[in-house]
């Protein structure tokens, strides 16, 4: 057994997620697994099952927000390295990016071995250079997870190679109420991934008319958002339940829209008093720290999001998720792993593989063009799908 193995991976939450793994891999052949983590990524990093520590360096080449390239910045990184001491370093990326900057960081650190796939030429700097072929839409999980093999590590007994984080997670039931809810996540990181707000909006309106309890998340800088899609400002939704007893877990199915400008089972700021329901629509916006959301999204039946972070961390809890998936990227290799989900958008949009970061066509096509009932009638079938395997 090996001692010491650092796995870089520092990318997004979603990302470093999708190594897991991989990580769990080198986990059951090396005494210690230190990930090298961004920014964006260390809060994920920490609840991957197999990493003993998490070291954390801002990557220019990677970060969408990038630090200068600078002596004293890449001297940080050589001390971090250099006080990790590993054997071994695995460099993950995706196929559009080269392991070969960071390669070279490592040697210059005293690394003495180092793998990554790598398409381009590395000279000195790879020791075990995994070479894939990048026409093939390979799942990222499935492709860091061939590396690893590459270099000796393969998941040990038992371990079907699903997504996954460390247990137990944090207890949510007096944010959400009991299991039985629908979780909206409108939030992402880059525009061109985004579904338009009105269509959130009238998604949650929808699950709600269809029986739904609906919990709404996103991240601090996502109040604004979370807020608009969950109607509270507009229709006075409280954004802190009160616990029902024997509540079954799903709001009564709505009649016609002009009976109630609420739906039947919210609760307003003016009426809630102290009543003792759980309202229709719950926004968390801001509210929960990286495992809490975990926790959220394990106890939901299904989960609606684009292609960012909580997709994957859906994922990595076993929640079916109804993916809004803009095809910048392919579906084949960043859609939700190894749980059931349903893919809407235009996968044929010219957008298609641009890695666009600012959707290039007018109007949205690819996701504007999906309708709420799509979203629902997903929902429907997924759910069915948790509640029977439960």
């Amino acid at each position: 057994m090996i001692g010491t193995v650092l796995v870089a991976r520092p990318d997004n939450a979603g990302d470093v997620l999708l190594a897991g793994p991989a990580i769990r891999a080198v986990a059951a052949g090396a005494r210690e697994v230190v990930l090298l983590a961004g920014p964006q990524g260390r809060a994920a990093a920490e609840l991957l099952p197999g990493v003993s520590r998490v070291v954390e360096w801002r990557t220019p080449w990677i970060d969408p927000n990038p630090p200068p390239m600078t002596g004293p910045h890449a001297l940080r990184l050589l001390r971090i390295v250099q006080g990790v001491a590993p054997e071994l370093a695995l460099i993950l990326t995706s196929f559009h990016q080269s392991p070969l900057p960071l390669a070279l960081l490592l040697r210059l650190a005293g690394t003495p071995k180092t793998a990554a796939i790598c398409a381009d030429y590395p000279g000195s700097l790879l020791d075990v250079r995994h070479v894939v072929d990048e026409e093939l839409d390979v799942p990222e999980a499935e492709r860091m997870l061939g590396l690893a093999g590459a270099a000796g590590f393969e998941l040990p007994p038992g371990d079907g190679g699903a997504l996954a984080v460390r247990r137990p997670l944090p207890e949510v039931g007096h944010l959400t109420g009991p299991p039985g809810y629908v979780v909206v996540h409108p939030g992402v990181s880059v525009q061109a991934r985004a579904w338009p707000a009105e269509s959130w909006t009238r998604a949650v309106h929808d699950l709600v008319r269809a029986g739904w309890r609906v919990v709404v998340t996103g991240g601090p800088g996502e109040r604004a958002l979370t807020a608009r899609v969950a109607g509270a400002r507009r229709a006075g939704l409280s954004g802190r339940p009160a616990v029902p007893d024997g509540w079954a877990g799903r709001a009564p199915v709505l009649g016609s829209a002009e009976e109630t400008r609420l739906p039947r089972g919210a609760v307003s700021e003016q009426e809630k008093g102290g009543a003792s329901v759980w309202e229709s629509v719950t926004d968390l916006g801001g509210r929960t720290t990286f495992a809490e959301l975990a926790a959220v999204l394990a106890g939901a039946s299904a989960v609606v999001v684009a292609n960012t972070g909580p997709a994957h961390l859906a994922a990595a809890v076993g929640t079916p998720v109804v993916s809004l998936f803009a095809p910048v990227v392919p579906a084949a290799r960043w859609a939700p792993y190894g749980v059931p989900s349903v893919v809407l958008g235009d996968q044929n949009a010219g957008c298609r593989g641009s890695r666009a970061r600012v959707c290039p066509i007018a109007g949205h096509p690819c996701l504007s063009s999906v309708p709420s009932a799509d979203v629902v009638e997903a929902v429907n079938r997924l759910a069915f799908t948790k509640e029977a395997v439960r």
